[in-house]
């Protein structure tokens, strides 16, 4: 069985991109081959990085992608984690099916440091429980 291919866009991708990346590949590597871009580049958060690392997946090799990278190849499913990417997502060729799954920007949270890391705990969390009905369903 082939892999299905699958782009998950952000604006940065410096967390929600970069989590859902680890996450999916984590989850069903043997079924979906992944990447994630941003619309702009960055960088990869530490708070992503962290909350990753406490649930066994290893991003930490990760880096910030530009959607310009992956603009001439086709994709089977698009997804983008964030409103701006949504609104911003160019027309990918070939028969890439467009999902839009808005999670809250962790990165803007504020608060202490343990206040900040739980944000991207919850918001890794709800990416996991979306990419499994994802998973379960195909789409």
């Amino acid at each position: 069985m082939q892999k299905q291919s699958v782009l998950i866009l952000c604006t940065g991708n410096s967390a929600r991109s970069q989590m859902a990346e680890g996450l999916l590949r984590d989850m069903a590597g043997d079924r979906f081959d992944v990447e994630s871009a941003g619309t702009v580049k960055s960088f990869v958060r530490p708070q992503a990085i962290a909350a990753m690392a406490e649930i066994g997946v290893d991003i930490s090799g990760h880096r910030s992608k530009c959607l310009d990278e992956f603009i001439e190849t086709p994709f089977d499913y698009v997804i983008t984690v964030c409103d701006n990417a949504n609104e911003s997502c160019p027309i990918f060729p070939g028969p890439a099916k467009r999902l839009h799954w808005p999670f809250e920007d962790p990165a803007a949270a504020v608060g202490s440091d343990e206040e900040i890391l739980a944000v991207f705990r919850r918001v890794r969390d709800e990416i996991r429980s979306r990419l499994e009905r994802f998973i379960e369903s195909g789409s």
